[in-house]
């Protein structure tokens, strides 16, 4: 596995950081830091491409501070500063020119501790990434474990071509870790041509179902679980998991997304805003 990090010489860069430590320690993955310092058009002022030239200089000082943070976490790593005048596309094209498997980012700045908040970045990232791309909450960095030690999933209880089931499947079973599948069933979802309850039965069979899917995908995976979290809405429904410290949560894109495409859909914002742990957003299959 290769992880590409955008990094900014912020907490939001270093929740980042430490998300690709447990990310690189869990799944032996190799890790290239990246800072993007932003393109100073010559305008003719005299002081411009020296203040670029300062620029690049004050980066290589940032992302070699941040190759120390993972090396003492006993992680190596690469790092790079390029300059471009868009964030997102100079780091997109970056981990594609390296073959990446995730991009990781940190949260917003104005983020609530434990929390996730979707800044320019990650927004511009969630909209158009053709690489799966991995979500720090805000304040990761301040008691990052050592490694991921459960994958939870969210399912879709349809058959859609953006269940990130099998993508989570092969991460569980890359490291030997245990996965929760996990379907919310709320009070919204319930239209006029079903009651509650009969929504409620659909769900669970649904959830059952892709149990007896995980099961025959992933056989030697040591613990599959499949889970159902009920509330009046989404938001409440969450409330009722429990998380630990060495969680990940998968969730897919919008089923309007492009094809081999990530596109944050309002559901997936919902629950990245509900839960405190690292996200993996993956691309439409």
């Amino acid at each position: 596995m290769h992880l590409t990090v955008g990094y900014l010489a912020t907490p939001t860069g270093d929740d980042g950081v430490a998300l690709a430590a447990a990310l690189a320690k869990t799944f032996d993955a190799a890790v290239d830091v990246v800072l993007i310092v932003r393109e100073e058009l010559p305008d003719g002022h005299p002081g411009r491409a020296e203040y670029q030239e300062l620029l690049l200089a004050k980066g290589e000082g940032w992302v070699a501070g941040a190759r120390a943070r993972l090396a003492d976490a006993g992680v190596p790593a690469n790092s790079t500063v390029l300059v471009g005048e868009s964030f997102a596309e100079s780091l997109i094209g970056f981990a594609e020119s390296k073959a990446s498997d995730l991009i990781v980012v940190g949260g917003a700045k104005d983020g609530f501790f434990g929390g996730h908040t979707i800044g320019p970045v990650a927004g511009a990232l969630l909209h158009c990434s053709p690489i799966p791309v991995a979500l720090a909450p805000r304040g990761y960095a301040d008691d990052p474990p050592v490694a991921i030690t459960e994958v939870t999933v969210a399912v879709p209880t349809t058959d859609r071509t953006d269940n990130p089931l099998p993508i989570a499947l092969g991460l569980a079973g890359a490291a030997a870790l245990p996965i929760r599948m996990m379907s919310l069933v709320t009070l919204e979802n319930t239209g006029q041509e079903m009651s509650t309850n009969e929504m409620r039965r659909a769900q669970i069979a649904a959830a059952e179902q892709n149990l007896l899917l995980a099961a025959r995908s992933a056989p030697e995976a040591p613990d599959i679980q499949s889970l159902v979290a009920e509330g009046s809405t989404l938001e409440s429904a969450l409330k009722k998991l429990k998380w630990g410290p060495g969680d990940l949560l998968v969730v897919g894109s919008s089923r309007f997304a492009a094809p081999r495409r990530v596109f944050l859909g309002s559901t997936a914002a919902r629950i990245l805003a509900g839960v405190d742990v690292p996200v993996i957003v993956v691309t439409k299959s």
